[in-house]
């Protein structure tokens, strides 16, 4: 059996048991020495669960915007710690002075610089989408094979304990068989803005470093950092933002399956809303896993009468959330450490909170040489891409009067998420009859290919991978 085969084969047993000699830790006192590239939103989290955990030291931050990167290495030397800075991530990754990276930057350069790292001999936390199009989470599942290097997923209920012990409790029986897995992000997404002309990047950022693998075209939105989620060249809308979080929870439920769906098909648009935003904002995707399929809905909208002060939507208790269906009831938990089982009248049967820091875990795997597969970029890669293709099937999409969508979707359960849409749409002063709703292509797949057959799979294909300039190109 050669070295690929035999990861595959540890992969599949659970552990990934196999480490390049240059990718042990090799800080003082065996501490990991850690950067944190990426440094704006999320990226401070990164930087505090650095901080907080045993086994790994802070030892650089990387932005290539330099307000943020020096504001970011004020608040992270208060405590003592003295930092080296980069504005270039290719510069970090070349240091020998660091063992380990956790990326916080955009979705379109996580894979880059993943890939990149691993190449260096750095062991990943990524964060999720851990990729910005199905390719490249494929491509950064190779470079933890290739290299020997830790790649983890930010995917942080896979490190709360909660959601193991509902798993492992419900895999007893006693609500009988799975029959589907819910999830949701009804979260409260105003307007974005629209700017009168496309305007350039702020001084301050270096812009080629930002734009990394994609054009440097001028930038079409009022607010530069954040709102990149909300346009496709860099973002994935909320189906792969808070979403992959969600799906994760999903394909947990079914077993983790190692391919992607068979048949995929999403629905929706960017409703009231007409600002510079590209993505939906509300939404509904099938995945069609045999026998359980996966349901997911993203609502950006309020409650009603597009005012944010109304609140937001919920089913079953669950806004940003999961709904786990069984024959016998159900399991619902949120976007934290705890979820509860009820039987099929709604009646609370067990509950189970607790959680563990997804840091704390990568670093352990790390020293002990060894990671649980649910934990790999190789698991993370799958639960992305479940967003990738759902945005694929809506992008191929075009208008549609809403009872043709409805019918479009042959599984009920999917039909129903497609009416209560409506209803909510019909709640914010949405005229669908008159507007209709993109309704996206229906793509099939087939074995282990993580490529499309059927009508639409040349034009579903050419969707799967980005474009990547000189200098920032992906090779494994």
């Amino acid at each position: 059996m050669n070295r690929r085969r035999f990861l595959h084969a540890s992969t599949l047993a659970g552990t990934w048991s196999l480490l390049a000699p240059h990718a042990l830790s090799q800080g003082a006192n065996g501490d990991l020495r850690v950067a944190v590239i990426g440094l704006n939103s999320r990226g401070m989290a990164h930087v505090d669960g650095i901080l907080k955990a045993k086994g790994a030291r802070l030892v650089a931050l990387c932005d290539c915007d330099s307000k943020v990167l020096a504001r970011a290495k004020e608040k992270a030397e208060k405590g003592g710690t003295k930092l080296e800075t980069y504005e270039d991530y290719r510069k970090l990754c070349e240091s020998k002075e660091i063992d380990a990276v956790c990326i916080a930057t955009p979705n379109h350069t996580h894979a880059v610089i993943g890939v990149t790292a691993a190449a260096h001999g750095k062991h990943v936390y990524v964060e999720k989408p851990v990729s910005h199009n199905v390719w490249e989470g494929r491509m950064l599942a190779e470079a933890q094979k290739k290299h020997g290097v830790m790649i983890q997923h930010g995917f942080q209920r896979r490190s709360e304990t909660c959601w193991a012990e509902a798993f492992e409790w419900l895999g007893s029986g006693e609500l009988g068989k799975l029959k589907l897995a819910r999830g949701f992000c009804y979260k409260p997404r105003p307007a974005i803005g629209k700017v009168d002309a496309p305007k350039k990047a702020p001084s301050e950022v270096n812009y080629d470093l930002w734009c990394g693998p994609r054009e440097m075209a001028e930038v079409k939105r009022k607010q530069f950092h954040y709102d990149w989620h909300w346009q496709l060249a860099y973002g994935n809308g909320d189906l792969g933002n808070q979403g992959p979080h969600q799906l994760d929870v999903c394909r947990w439920a079914l077993g983790d399956p190692a391919i992607l769906p068979p048949v995929v098909l999403s629905a929706g648009d960017r409703f009231l809303h007409k600002d510079d935003g590209d993505c939906a904002n509300t939404q509904v995707v099938f995945l069609g896993y045999d026998p359980a399929p996966i349901i997911f809905e993203v609502r950006g909208l309020p409650k009603k009468d597009g005012d944010y002060k109304s609140g937001m939507d919920d089913y079953k208790g669950q806004g940003m959330g999961n709904v786990i269906e069984y024959e016998g009831g159900w399991l619902a938990g949120g976007h934290s450490a705890g979820c509860t089982i009820f039987d099929r009248d709604g009646k609370e049967l067990k509950k189970f909170k607790g959680g563990r820091s997804h840091f704390q875990n990568w670093i352990d795997s790390i020293h002990a040489g060894k990671q649980d597969a649910t934990l790999s970029v190789e698991s993370g890669h799958l639960s992305s891409a479940l967003a990738h293709i759902g945005n694929i099937s809506w992008a191929l999409g075009e208008k549609t009067p809403a009872a043709k969508v409805r019918e479009a979707f042959e599984d009920p359960r999917a039909a129903d998420a497609i009416e209560r849409m409506e209803v909510h749409l019909r709640a914010n002063g949405v005229d669908i009859e008159k507007e209709g709703i993109r309704l996206g292509k229906v793509l099939t797949r087939e074995g282990s290919k993580e490529s499309f057959t059927g009508a639409n799979a040349e034009a579903a294909n050419a969707l799967l991978k980005g474009s990547y300039r000189k200098d920032f190109e992906i090779v494994v």
